[in-house]
């Protein structure tokens, strides 16, 4: 992944064939107190994942073939701990022009990824919602 700063606020990330989004999106965001992303692109596969609220737990659902990325929108935090968190949702388009959607768990790039990450300073933190078991944004 190559990244570069476009303006004060905001940086370009380019995925490169291979590169693991989730994790190497981690990465770049452990820098950031708080951020927001959009991206396009590729991915040879990937897992979304569904929740189910009668059970809170996520269903993973594995996309074994190579997709377009329509729409990959998401935020980084920080969890309690301080460490980055990131929640991303995607829209995935199969070669039948159908698509699949959900939380992305992993995916993996080719031939690229185009991400737009705007940054912030102030300090966001994600805590345990007992009624859901769900990391939630705890803005008090």
């Amino acid at each position: 992944m190559r990244s570069e700063r476009i303006s004060k606020t905001t940086y370009l990330l380019v995925f490169d064939r291979g590169d693991e989004v989730v994790q190497t999106l981690t990465r770049f965001a452990a820098d950031t107190e708080v951020g927001h992303f959009q991206a396009i692109g590729a991915l040879e596969r990937a897992t979304l994942a569904y929740w189910i609220a009668e059970t809170k737990q996520y269903e993973d659902l594995p996309v074994n073939e190579q997709v377009e990325v329509v729409s990959l929108l998401g935020d980084a935090t920080r969890d309690e701990k301080g460490e980055p968190r990131i929640h991303a949702h995607a829209a995935l388009g199969k070669r039948d022009g159908s698509l699949i959607g959900g939380h992305l768990k992993s995916g993996v790039v080719m031939p690229t990824l185009e991400l737009f990450f705007t940054a912030g300073d102030v300090k966001i933190r994600r805590r345990l919602d007992q009624a859901t078991g769900l990391s939630l944004i705890d803005l008090g």
